[in-house]
């Protein structure tokens, strides 16, 4: 694994851009820039616009052998994507529009609501408390109580598996 980074990134760290290529790579048929990006700021451990082998490591060692608790975590450092420890249903919808961008949606206004609806339904089964704002501690809870969630956590709990 460690090889095959310094051969993709030769001074030991990953820029957002080479990233993004990288990323790109596996989702030829649509746009996973916007994807990458918040993907990338969820391997940014430090924060400093670099991802490190060792940042990689410490994500992917979370995501494959971590406790339900930490992978949950985790994704919810992805959804929070301006960091201030709450996701916002603009935060929810933002990533849910750039899944679907990496699938190749179009940008018809009769998908955009399809987007809308999709982020709304998901964001009141997070928002349990009907406050707006959807706190770590939320969205774990949620997540376990969802059967689907839960069910694809142990499907996917040797294997590296984004869910909600």
């Amino acid at each position: 694994m460690y090889r095959g980074f310094k051969q993709d990134c030769p001074d030991g760290i990953v820029q957002e851009e080479t990233f993004k290529e990288i990323y790109a790579k596996f989702f030829p048929y649509g746009n996973s820039s916007s994807y990458a990006h918040y993907v990338f700021k969820a391997f940014d451990v430090n924060s400093n616009g670099e991802i490190g082998f060792k940042d990689l490591l410490v994500s992917l060692s979370t995501l494959l052998r971590g406790s339900v608790y930490d992978r949950l975590s985790w994704i919810f450092k992805l959804y929070d994507v301006n960091g201030d420890g709450c996701i916002t249903k603009r935060e929810l919808h933002d990533i849910i529009a750039s899944v679907y961008d990496i699938v190749g949606r179009d940008t018809s206004p009769l998908e955009e609501r399809r987007i809308r609806d999709h982020s709304e339904k998901i964001f009141a089964r997070l928002d349990r408390q009907g406050t707006g704002v959807v706190t770590v501690d939320q969205f774990v809870e949620a997540c376990l109580k969802d059967d689907v969630i839960s069910s694809s956590l142990r499907v996917y709990s040797s294997g590296f598996e984004h869910v909600c």
